[in-house]
């Protein structure tokens, strides 16, 4: 199990009221939801390996270098450098990092990159054991294969209790792309559609379905860009014209959209699930300095089962 950390904190953040507080009243509502979530993905789907993925740098500047709009919405305007953490967020984030030492949970970064790319090498260099990938982004949808283990995405976008599980099957059938290259035909597909969340502004005038068709009709974004390039009448004027105008955004875009598989990843321990080395004494130290309550009690349950 890949669990795309940030994501689950800040989806706890935004889904609990920050009335939620530790006895200094500091907010602790994304500690909580965090372990309360986290809890649950183990308790109900047993991981036999577990990564908690962390950014170690949100917005990398390779992607920046390749398509300067990337993610620029979100950058503070008093530190260019910083992303706009809420205020009640920032204290609570070494917090959980606390939590997950004590829990023996196995964390992993790579220097200047995000996440996704951490998600995305720890997925494609599993050789022995099936992977579900924890996440509420749907750029990961492009790491679902089928061989030589099984990646699938849990997606929590709508929250965990209506996670959906994606295969390529799934994600094929979904957003009707070629189930044996469903992963890349998304990404491909997301080049197009643009993502205005990540400062992506796609291709105008070229929706999901269009790009979707489009990809799936000549079997990869280079194909498409060749096909164009050459006036094949298969597209339509209208089409090529606005692949054309775009021509700048789409010799960019792939690099910024596509995760990076080969990333120098760092886990800080084995990721052996259930950890073999539990600090239960640390854990209800933090419960009681954090006023964590019941989501350690059941975080201790899940972690000792």
């Amino acid at each position: 199990m890949l669990v795309d950390s940030a994501g689950l904190w800040f989806r706890s953040f935004y889904a609990l009221p920050d009335s939620l507080t530790a006895p200094d009243g500091t907010p602790v509502n994304s500690v909580r939801g965090f372990c309360d979530m986290l809890a649950k993905l183990i308790t109900e789907r047993r991981p036999g390996r577990l990564v908690a993925c962390l950014d170690n740098d949100w917005r990398p500047q390779f992607r920046v270098d390749a398509l300067p709009s990337y993610k620029a919405h979100r950058v503070a305007v008093a530190d260019p450098d910083a992303e706009e953490v809420p205020d009640a967020l920032s204290p609570q984030i070494p917090v959980i990092m606390a939590v997950l030492d004590a829990a023996g949970v196995a964390t992993a970064e790579a220097e200047g990159y995000e996440a996704d790319d951490v998600i995305g090498v720890l997925a494609a260099r599993e050789d022995r054991d099936p992977v579900e990938v924890i996440t509420g982004d749907r750029d990961l949808f492009q790491v679902v294969r089928t061989d030589p283990t099984p990646v699938r995405v849990v997606y929590i976008g709508a929250g965990l209790a209506k996670a959906q599980d994606f295969g390529p099957a799934e994600l094929a059938e979904k957003y009707a792309l070629t189930p044996e290259r469903a992963g890349d035909d998304y990404a491909d597909m997301a080049v197009l559609r643009g993502d205005p969340s990540d400062g992506l502004p796609g291709v105008a005038g070229i929706g999901e379905k269009t790009a979707a068709k489009l990809i799936t009709q000549f079997g990869s974004l280079e194909a498409l860009l060749v096909a164009a390039g050459s006036g094949d009448t298969r597209l339509t004027p209208r089409v090529r014209g606005k692949l054309t105008d775009a021509a700048d955004y789409l010799a960019a875009a792939p690099s910024v959209v596509r995760v990076v598989r080969d990333a120098p990843v760092v886990l800080d321990r084995p990721d052996t699930f259930p950890p073999s080395a539990v600090d239960i004494d640390r854990l209800r130290d933090l419960q009681r300095e954090w006023g964590l309550g019941a989501s350690i009690d059941r975080l201790i349950t899940a972690l000792t089962p």
